[in-house]
């Protein structure tokens, strides 16, 4: 059996970073859930019997204390996996305001570009054959109309994925993206209500005919992050029901 790794989850107290956080502790890795709310994070940790960071991802210098306090306090991190993300900025083209844009891209690209530089250089330093994976998603590749600050910013980050695989390949370190459609955490299940016509007009663009359950979500992450997949980098994996063949 093989020795278990520290686990980062960037926004790891929202719901798709708390299912994520409780596949790799149940996968036997140490998990330490990083969150900029921090009595969000300590009451995640709490509840899943892991460790818990307050952090900003969008804070350069608090990306790399974070990085080294983590490693002087458990070891090196193998493991980051990028679920931080806003999701709260819609608007049309012509009528978005560029402030709020500029929100969605410093914590949707610069953040995620910042705690991968931090962790990267860290990784390098200690000559950990890691794994990072990005939390991306399928709107990054197919629109829908009034999420488009949010979608480029995951189109941003498909990218990102690549550029880092390819430059941190000669250090044994791993890059990938897992690509979910829409996910039925907490919020969106009061969002969007079983038997409601939006849950409804969501559901009839997947051929799989429903959303993703996290569950169905966060395995593709400990995959991307395993041994299992030991030669795959620069991908962004889809998680959708089959909606990007619609």
């Amino acid at each position: 059996m093989s020795e278990p790794r520290i686990v980062l989850i960037t926004g790891g107290a929202g719901g798709i970073g708390r299912g994520i956080a409780t596949a790799f502790r149940d996968a036997g890795d140490r998990v330490v859930v990083a969150d900029v709310d921090a009595d969000a994070a300590r009451a995640t940790a709490d509840e899943l019997g892991v460790a818990h960071l307050a952090l900003d991802i969008t804070d350069a210098e608090a990306a790399a204390r974070a990085a080294e306090a983590l490693e002087a306090e458990y070891g090196p991190v193998g493991v980051l996996v990028n679920n931080a993300g806003i999701l709260s900025v819609h608007g049309a083209l012509t009528e978005l305001e560029p402030g709020a844009y500029r929100s969605i891209v410093d914590v949707n690209i610069v953040g995620t570009f910042t705690i991968t530089q931090a962790v990267a250089r860290r990784m390098i330093a200690n000559g950990t054959r890691g794994a990072i994976v990005n939390i991306s998603s399928i709107g990054g590749r197919q629109p829908t109309p009034g999420m488009g600050a949010y979608e480029s910013s995951k189109a941003a980050v498909d990218s990102l994925t690549r550029w880092a695989a390819i430059e941190l390949a000669g250090h044994g370190i791993r890059v990938n993206a897992v690509a979910p459609g829409p996910v039925l955490t907490p919020m969106l299940r009061m969002g969007m209500p079983e038997g409601s016509p939006a849950r409804e007009a969501w559901s009839s663009r997947i051929p799989l005919g429903k959303l993703a359950e996290v569950e169905e979500v966060a395995p593709a992450v400990v995959f991307l992050a395993s041994e299992g997949a030991a030669h795959i980098t620069g991908v962004s994996l889809a998680v959708d029901g089959g909606q990007l063949l619609t």
